[in-house]
């Protein structure tokens, strides 16, 4: 179930990461190439997300280990892209730190959740 809610606010994240950044460069000024960094970074988190949810929804789906052992592995990329946007980035918004601090509480869960799940599958399988 949280996989469905991270789906949901994972959209809601980015598209309010991505306005927050257009308005970012229109009030602030960048320094050199910190703009493109920014925008790179959240394609990149675009990416892993995605991935990250495939292998969760089959691992969970067909009780498998390794799809959530990656799934394990890729939510660590994911934290850390979360911590630059909440630590890191150029300009750090008030909203940013509410948004990347639920986000990560997001991730905890599941990893907490995934851990759980991997070892019942084991002990089940084995």
């Amino acid at each position: 179930m949280i996989y469905y809610f991270n789906i949901f606010y994972f959209i809601f994240y980015i598209l309010a990461t991505f306005l927050m950044v257009i308005y970012k460069s229109q009030v602030f000024t960048f320094p050199g190439g910190y703009l493109a960094l920014d925008l790179v970074l959240l394609i990149l988190m675009i990416i892993l997300e995605v991935t990250r949810l495939y292998h969760g929804f089959k691992g969970n789906l067909t009780e498998e280990t390794v799809p959530i052992v990656i799934n394990l592995v890729l939510t660590i990329g994911s934290m850390l892209l979360s911590l630059y946007y909440l630590l890191w980035q150029t300009y750090v918004l008030k909203a940013d730190v509410i948004m990347n601090a639920i986000l990560l509480i997001i991730y905890g869960l599941e990893e907490i959740l995934d851990i759980i799940a991997v070892s019942s599958f084991a002990r089940t399988y084995t």
